[in-house]
């Protein structure tokens, strides 16, 4: 079971959930050929935070996504994709003196790269004064990641206002924290990162990070050794990529396996995997279901090139959750 405050009150909200942080253009390849070979690119949409938002709605629930976009065509882009997906973008304020960001991806043999050109866009001129935005005390979870306190100031002070400002008092809307470590965007790289996102995870409600992201800003090379960092967050999910994830929750520790899967491109597969995670504790999912939710929404982004997935139906997805282990192993998608 969920600690106290993070137990799902039945009664109407909208949204269930609130994501809040930057979503750009994305221009892809349409094959594994590396960038430069390329000789046209495919327009579409990507940012962690409204990929979960995503996820979300395409298993079922209400989600928002809340940020500032430019005045320009790719700004109109994500907002008519993301409405068009199911995502409440009511919440997103138009900056007209600054541009929408925009992404390159860029294939390679062992990984696809990606190329930001994000500097002074719109997104990165959120700041504290968001956290007062009434939506964010009314959705039943309020989601982050770690990227935005890595692109401005401003926008780490937003988390820092979100995670660190709380009071228990009134203490408000369960806060998800994906560590979500991007080495490139942090002035010193992991050293300056370390320190910043381990204080905002801790203030976290749930909070999920990588095994090797973990060791890399930490040096906690086992899961085990997250958990006893993390300690002061009521709930601590480490993946592990192909192997699995193990979370910690209540004094308990479950561990579920990946599902197999031929992997097309990884990129987006983490969001996802938050996504399925946080549907299941919507749900009111054990902690084995609520992993091998977040397993199999994981393993629909890590089939296809798109920063977002289609969702598993929910009648494989209801079977799956409730199978033994042998038929986890043996019936999942690959």
């Amino acid at each position: 079971m969920p600690p106290p405050h993070l137990t799902v009150d039945h009664q109407e909200q909208t949204p269930d959930v609130v994501c809040v942080g930057e979503t750009m253009a994305v221009l892809s390849p349409p094959d594994a050929r590396p960038l430069a070979e390329q000789p046209a690119l495919t327009l579409g949409i990507g940012g962690a935070e409204s990929n979960v938002a995503c996820g979300l709605a395409g298993l079922g629930h209400r989600a928002a996504w809340m940020s500032r976009l430019g005045d320009d065509p790719f700004a109109r882009r994500i907002l008519a994709e993301l409405t068009a997906r199911g995502v409440d973008v009511s919440g997103v304020e138009t900056d007209p003196g600054r541009p929408t960001g925009v992404y390159f991806k860029d294939p390679g043999p062992d990984h696809t790269r990606t190329h930001y050109y994000r500097r002074g866009s719109a997104a990165s001129g959120m700041g504290p004064d968001l956290a007062r935005h009434p939506a964010l005390r009314r959705a039943r979870i309020v989601h982050l990641s770690g990227v935005a306190a890595a692109i401005s100031d401003t926008c780490a002070q937003l988390l820092e206002a979100l995670l660190l400002g709380r009071d228990d008092a009134t203490r408000g809307p369960a806060v998800s924290f994906d560590v979500n470590h991007r080495p490139a965007l942090w002035r010193d790289g992991t050293a300056d990162a370390g320190p910043t996102l381990l204080t905002l995870a801790r203030a976290a409600d749930i909070v999920f990070v990588g095994r090797d992201e973990a060791e890399a800003l930490w040096g906690t090379a086992r899961p085990d050794d997250v958990a006893d960092l993390l300690d002061s967050a009521s709930v601590v999910v480490v993946k592990d990529a192909e192997h699995g994830a193990t979370s910690y929750a209540g004094g308990m520790r479950t561990f579920v396996p990946a599902v197999p899967t031929r992997v097309v491109e990884p990129v987006g597969a983490g969001d996802a995997f938050a996504a399925g995670y946080l549907a299941g504790v919507l749900e009111s999912r054990d902690e084995r279901s609520r992993l091998r939710l977040g397993h199999l929404a994981a393993a629909a982004a890590l089939r296809t090139r798109d920063d977002v997935p289609v969702m598993p139906p929910r009648a494989e997805t209801v079977r799956l959750l409730t199978a033994d282990d042998d038929t986890w192993a043996a019936t999942a998608p690959r």
